[in-house]
């Protein structure tokens, strides 16, 4: 995959379909990106490492299961975040693309 900033991320969700070559944690957050709450939960179940737990979390805390969202915050050895979701979205992008570096 080529190299993409949060920014580039960001301006991709008016495509159809994420870009290829992503890992399923951030695959998963595009998804959530693009309001498709079901599709971002479908893949991060079928996982079982630290980045899509913590997408996981995510996505609970914005559908407001607070409860399911710490269960998932601390599978993915993350404190349950708070403040603006959309921040924490481009949070969660910037430190996903980091560790591909």
């Amino acid at each position: 995959m080529t190299m993409m900033t949060p920014e580039d991320f960001n301006r991709t969700l008016t495509n159809k379909a994420p870009p290829t070559g992503l890992s399923p944690a951030l695959t998963a957050l595009w998804w959530a990106g693009k309001n498709d709450w079901d599709e971002a939960h479908r893949i991060v179940m079928s996982e079982e490492d630290a980045d899509c737990a913590w997408v996981h979390a995510y996505l609970h805390r914005a559908e407001g299961d607070l409860g399911n969202a710490g269960y998932w915050y601390r599978q993915a050895g993350h404190k349950p975040a708070t403040g603006d979701l959309k921040a924490k979205w481009v949070a969660i992008a910037a430190t996903l693309f980091a560790k591909e570096r």
